[in-house]
């Protein structure tokens, strides 16, 4: 069993570090790294060079008639990756990242599928993604994967703290870019006497602000790389709303959230929090059949809901999420779907 590592060159993109925890899970797994030494080179030039000869390397290494775990997107190599793994006969696992399509990045979307489905099975992020394969007359098995995992070798105690609060601390961690989150200014004007705002992520402009900074209940807190922005969060929620709306989850990332599962999500749970999230969004049935935190339908309303959640009610979502938390910094979620993938391609039970 193999997969082929490469250059992910932003320590700070959220992307970059969902694939290293795959790999993470992959190891554990006992899957060999066919190409180069992971890496995180910042130059896209350097990086891409890198990434040929590895790739190339780890192509002509590729046993025949074994089984390669591939990781899409991986637009500039992933033909070569699958002529070579399909002329040397392999059983190929595509983990799905992103499907671009679905997030309004490209129009096409056979050619995208195309790209795709040319595995023995795929994992996709949950039910609803699977559900939209299948929409697409998606013949070949698809593995749900539940929610993505956020590997980290030390389990974050900063948030540890079980009590109510008269005021919540609500945590956003990402880039911030105007049709993502343009939302976040529409707090200081909504009803927030029971809650405040921490960002964290690169981008923010306190210029947008809508009233006097004093005034303010959003505290930009700064940036930090994937790897050691789990330590700097403290909060008692973690928010994952997409778009320009509070109203809503809206535009083309916002619709996306009805397909895949945010890494910020996992994030959160890494770091011992509840989430907050909108009611639509596909990865709110996970946090709510698993009571890990509140799903919500307009942003205006989450004044009125933190006010009527009791302190009992907070204290079991966070125990429940102490439990997830495990999990997810193990890599545990990624290593049960690549499991269950690979017992069907070969029809074997690993249990």
């Amino acid at each position: 069993m193999y997969y082929i590592s490469r250059n992910y060159k932003s320590l700070f993109n959220a992307a970059g570090k969902a694939k290293t925890d795959c790999e993470f899970s992959l190891e554990a797994l006992g899957f060999k790294n066919l190409g180069f030494k992971q890496s995180s080179i910042p130059s896209s030039a350097i990086g891409t060079i890198k990434n040929f000869f590895g790739i190339s390397m780890a192509l002509l290494r590729l046993p025949f008639k074994s089984t390669i775990c591939t990781q899409y997107p991986n637009n500039k190599f992933r033909k070569l990756i699958l002529f070579f793994a399909k002329l040397k006969r392999c059983k190929i696992i595509t983990i799905v990242h992103d499907v671009r399509c679905l997030k309004g990045r490209v129009k096409d979307i056979e050619a995208e599928l195309s790209k795709i489905v040319c595995s023995d099975v795929i994992i996709v992020h949950n039910d609803a993604m699977k559900a939209w394969f299948l929409e697409q007359h998606t013949t070949i098995p698809i593995v749900v994967l539940g929610i993505f995992d956020y590997v980290s070798k030390e389990k974050p105690l900063q948030n540890k703290d079980i009590n109510k609060n008269d005021a919540y601390s609500i945590a956003y961690a990402g880039g911030f870019a105007e049709g993502k989150n343009s939302y976040i200014f529409d707090f200081d004007i909504l009803e927030h006497s029971k809650y405040n705002l921490k960002l964290y992520g690169m981008g923010f402009d306190p210029n947008k602000r809508k009233v006097s900074e004093e005034a303010s209940v959003i505290f930009y807190q700064g940036a930090f790389p994937s790897d050691q922005i789990a330590y700097k969060i403290e909060a008692d929620f973690g928010l994952v709303w997409d778009g320009i709306s509070t109203k809503s989850c809206s535009g083309d990332l916002g619709a996306y959230l009805k397909y895949n599962n945010p890494h910020k999500t996992s994030l959160y749970l890494l770091c011992g929090l509840p989430v907050i999230v909108w009611d639509q969004a596909a990865i709110a049935s996970f946090i709510v059949e698993n009571n890990l935190g509140i799903s919500i339908s307009n942003l205006k309303d989450l004044n009125t809901v933190l006010e009527n959640l009791t302190e009992e009610a907070y204290k079991t979502m966070k125990n429940n999420v102490l439990n997830v938390q495990e999990k997810v910094m193990k890599g545990q979620f990624v290593e049960t779907a690549v499991k269950k993938a690979l017992e069907t391609v070969n029809n074997v039970s690993l249990t």
